[in-house]
């Protein structure tokens, strides 16, 4: 045959039928019907596999599409405010990594978890915002301070120890001023002015308050027995710079020292000076009792005292149903406050990007009711006791615990509140980023301050439902049940 092909199959159907007489007794018919449909079976089976290949391919399309939508909608997002978090620190404890979609921790920082940075004279702990990310030492410090950088809320807290005879030493802040809550102890705390023209120095113990403007020099000397604590607030959502004094001699040239201080001996007696090798931010050498003689803690005249230190337990304790509150602020007028209040609160409104500080008491089971402020930014850390917060903002945050050594942020319009949940009253210190008078509206104020038919419109319920909403002849700011 023309076709080698068809030879080929004849030749393949022989080789299969060994019946030559069958096979050639209807070769010519079955032939010629055997080649008819082949043609057709070839035809079909070509275009069902094709059919069938080609549904295979589109199926596999669309799983494979499929499956990567799903993938990509099942991966936990980050709070799109907050920057930086593809540079996570590693670590392989699967708290720190689940942290990763708890959303409190843009709100609440550990403090009195996280790392102990320690000095010969003392010790310090952090809730701040760093550079570098890496330079953060958990999953959850870094959420704290991307979210206090991206909200700008001019605040950084820390934890000072110093222990007894230690001394922090003097240095200034570039970026930031200083307010600190003596926690513990007794200290006392010198402030050099501008031009160094006086010297500032006074007395602290536990309750009272310091203030340090931005570029003042100024120290902790530590009087006591016993550890003194000091809560720190620091005004910036940046990175504290800081520059202690030993730092700045031991950085500049020793003529330019020699030159400027003009000591006995000249540049050969600035070469007596030998750095340390261990930083010496919170200071106590061995030798202290040799290298100091006679040290007397001497007080400045109150005109000066004032501008720098606020007495705050011993300022007018503001009672409520549930618990008290304490201010260190600045009063239009000064309403309300003593002569040498007056000063302080003077002094921290005339200098820019100053705190408003309190302390907060809930008694147990006590509630700070739901409130937000207009023009401040709140930073607050847990002295005693327990509770628990909850924020209304603009994203979902559910209710999370607190407890002693734990700081929690809420920034500026963000409705908020905090209830005692331990059988110990629960003890605070607010700070609030504004040296003008704090403004805040609580719910059950801005209740009673809404038309009774506009709120019939918005909740759907009948007008006179709203008058079984009391109105107290005592603030309820901190009620009880």
């Amino acid at each position: 045959m023309d076709n080698p092909g068809f030879e080929m199959q004849d030749d393949g159907v022989k080789k299969t039928y060994p019946n030559k007489s069958l096979q050639t007794s209807y070769h010519g018919y079955k032939h010629e019907e055997k080649k008819s449909w082949s043609l057709l079976k070839i035809f079909l089976v070509c275009f069902l596999a094709c059919l069938i290949t080609t549904a295979i391919g589109v199926l596999i399309i669309c799983l494979v599409y499929v499956g990567q939508i799903g993938k990509g909608t099942s991966q936990p997002v980050m709070n799109p405010s907050v920057s930086g978090t593809d540079k996570l620190p590693q670590s392989s404890n699967n708290a720190t990594t689940t942290s990763l979609t708890d959303s409190r921790y843009f709100f609440l920082n550990q403090v009195g978890k996280s790392k102990l940075y320690e000095f010969e004279g003392g010790a310090m702990q952090w809730a701040r915002y760093r550079d570098n990310p890496k330079d953060y030492n958990s999953v959850p410090e870094m959420q704290f301070g991307e979210s206090i950088h991206q909200h700008q809320s001019k605040a950084t807290f820390g934890i000072l120890r110093i222990y007894s005879k230690g001394l922090r030493v003097p240095h200034w802040h570039f970026n930031a001023n200083e307010h600190g809550f003596m926690v513990q102890g007794k200290a006392w705390i010198g402030v050099v002015d501008d031009g160094g023209v006086e010297l500032t120095t006074y007395n602290v113990t536990a309750g009272q308050v310091v203030f340090f403007p931005k570029n003042t020099i100024h120290w902790f000397k530590n009087v006591g027995e016993e550890d003194c604590v000091f809560a720190l607030y620091f005004t910036t959502h940046d990175e504290l710079n800081t520059l202690d004094v030993d730092d700045a001699f031991f950085n500049t040239p020793e003529d330019i020292a020699s030159r400027s201080l003009k000591p006995e001996g000249g540049v050969n007696f600035i070469r007596t000076f030998k750095r340390p090798n261990t930083d010496q931010a919170i200071n106590l050498p061995n030798n202290l009792v040799e290298l100091i003689q006679n040290a007397s803690y001497v007080q400045s005249s109150d005109s000066k005292v004032w501008q720098y230190f606020h007495d705050l337990k011993g300022s007018r304790n503001y009672l409520y149903p549930g618990g008290a509150i304490q201010w260190a602020r600045y009063r239009k007028n000064g309403v309300g406050l003593s002569d040498n209040e007056k000063v302080y609160s003077e002094s921290i409104n005339s200098h820019e990007d100053t705190i408003t500080l309190a302390t907060l008491l809930i008694k147990s089971n006590g509630l700070r009711q739901p409130h937000f402020h207009f023009n401040a930014h709140e930073m607050t850390y847990v002295i005693s006791g327990c509770g628990h917060v909850g924020i209304v903002g603009a994203k979902p945050v559910a209710e999370f615990p607190i407890d002693v050594g734990d700081v929690f942020f809420f920034p500026i319009g963000t409705q908020h509140y905090i209830k005692s949940s331990c059988v110990e009253d629960l003890f605070m210190i607010l700070a609030f980023t504004t040296g003008n008078q704090l403004e805040t509206l609580d719910m059950d104020d801005y209740f009673h301050a809404t038309s009774d038919h506009i709120m019939a419109q918005l909740f759907l319920k009948k007008q006179s439902e709203f008058k079984k909403i009391p109105v107290f002849k005592d603030d309820q700011a901190v009620n009880i049940p």
